[in-house]
């Protein structure tokens, strides 16, 4: 019996005894856990501080991170309220609980977190960019800006700030001061193909299409996949004339996305201007189709004959100008519709500038190819009309004047045909000067 008892004893003697763990070893496992991104594994980790410490305000504000980046964002907030309610002037909790609150569209409670934060140290750039991310989201974009500039006053270098700034800029139309940006961002890094992008588009806005093509390509170059690359490269090429390239852009967004409406419409507008009007009816109508969501008499008394008017009609070329394609498609019914008039189908191409006209009541443009296409159907009622409704939205359209001067001159009406003529020629319309001078001038 005693050397039973004996080798009991030396045998609890070599039982380890498990020692209990504290909170401060269950945070710093959740913490380290955190780091290796292993959030479910450092979340069970969480727990086990708060059950064992309640009032803990950093294993709230831990937890809670966990959750948000678990995508629990009504979680995470709970946990933020905690961790706040325990310590008023958590920052950080702050911080985050804001940017939960934004994740949950609790936008007005995000800004009040945020600009509390503000508040609470206004030397921390952090709570200006959120902000500013935030207000520039809702448009507020000259507050958005101001929270970017004094981003940009405490961290010089922080190219988020420039870029951002710079986006909204561009929305209000400050394009010498975007490009600025984006250009300070490029010295930064020029390994962001979004931020080439974003200088592009804005070298367009500011009409030097061919830096904006320059810029599309080294965005291509940092990202071979950039279906809107290609897509806004081709329409700057299409810009500088260059219509092979172009085209080609648009075929290579097609291959990578052959569902993609804006290079069937580049496409169609290319083809268009190359005179392929039949192959761009195609390639205009799918635009069109692809996911959307909406004849009077008269005698010719004057000099000017049908003949002479039809000739003098001919002679009109196409303004070139590059419309950029809307939700509702209304430029692709516009440029279908010219197409369709080229290759002499002028009732369908009245249709598809009729359907324009109604997305889009104060296109000139649209009014315009429609009075030729009136015209040339001989409805010169209609067309002088649709003349006078292009000049109503655009005072300066010396074309629509050209026109409507030639159509009322061969209708007899000479005073007021040659007053248009005179109006064209003032407004620096080439055509108009033969016309007004063999007809209007006396003799």
């Amino acid at each position: 019996m005693k050397r039973l008892f004996l080798s009991i004893l030396l045998s609890l003697v070599f039982i380890p005894i498990a020692r209990s763990q504290t909170p401060a070893e269950f945070f710093n496992r959740g913490v380290q856990k955190s780091k290796s991104q292993d959030f479910k594994g450092a979340l069970a980790e969480f727990n086990q501080v708060i059950t064992m410490s309640p009032e803990n305000p950093q294993a709230y504000y831990n937890r809670g991170l966990c959750k948000a980046l678990l995508e629990d964002y009504s979680g995470s907030i709970q946990d933020y309220d905690k961790a706040i309610a325990l310590k008023a002037d958590y920052y950080d909790a702050l911080l985050a609980r804001g940017d939960s609150r934004d994740r949950q569209d609790q936008t007005q409670a995000a800004l009040s977190d945020l600009s509390k934060a503000v508040e609470m140290d206004a030397t921390d750039s952090r709570a200006y960019l959120k902000r500013g991310m935030l207000r520039s989201r809702l448009q507020y974009y000259q507050a958005a800006i101001q929270d970017f500039n004094y981003v940009i006053e405490l961290d010089p270098e922080n190219a988020q700030a420039f870029y951002a700034r710079g986006m909204c800029r561009t929305k209000l139309g400050d394009y010498e001061s975007a490009l600025k940006d984006f250009t300070q961002v490029v010295q930064t890094n020029d390994r962001l193909a979004h931020v080439f992008t974003a200088r592009a588009a804005t070298y367009a806005k500011l009409n030097n299409y061919r830096a904006s093509v320059d810029d599309y390509t080294r965005a291509i170059a940092l990202d071979n996949e950039n279906v809107g690359a290609y897509n806004q490269r081709g329409f700057a090429k299409y810009q500088t004339h260059d219509y092979v390239g172009a085209l080609a852009d648009f075929d290579k967004a097609l291959a990578l996305d052959p569902q993609n409406m804006a290079a069937y419409y580049g496409r169609g507008l290319v083809k268009t201007r190359n005179g392929a009007s039949r192959e761009s009816i195609d390639d205009l109508t799918k635009a069109i189709e692809m996911d959307n969501p909406a004849e009077a008499k008269v005698a010719f008394t004057g000099l000017i004959t049908k003949n002479v008017l039809d000739n003098l009609r001919a002679a009109i070329v196409d303004n070139g100008r590059l419309i950029e394609l809307s939700a509702d498609r209304t430029e692709a019914y516009y440029v279908r519709g010219i197409s369709k008039s080229r290759a002499g189908d002028h009732k369908a191409a009245i249709a598809d500038l009729s359907r324009a006209i109604e997305l889009n009541p104060l296109f000139s443009d649209a009014y315009f190819s429609r009075a030729l296409s009136r015209s040339a159907s001989n409805d010169q009622l209609g067309a002088i009309q649709d003349c006078s409704n292009a000049i109503r939205f655009n005072a300066r359209y010396g074309e629509a004047y050209y026109m409507r001067g030639l159509i009322r001159y061969s209708q007899g009406d000479e005073v007021n045909g040659c007053q248009d003529l005179t109006k064209a020629v003032e407004l620096g319309y080439k055509l108009a000067v033969a016309a007004q001078k063999q007809y209007c001038q006396k003799k």
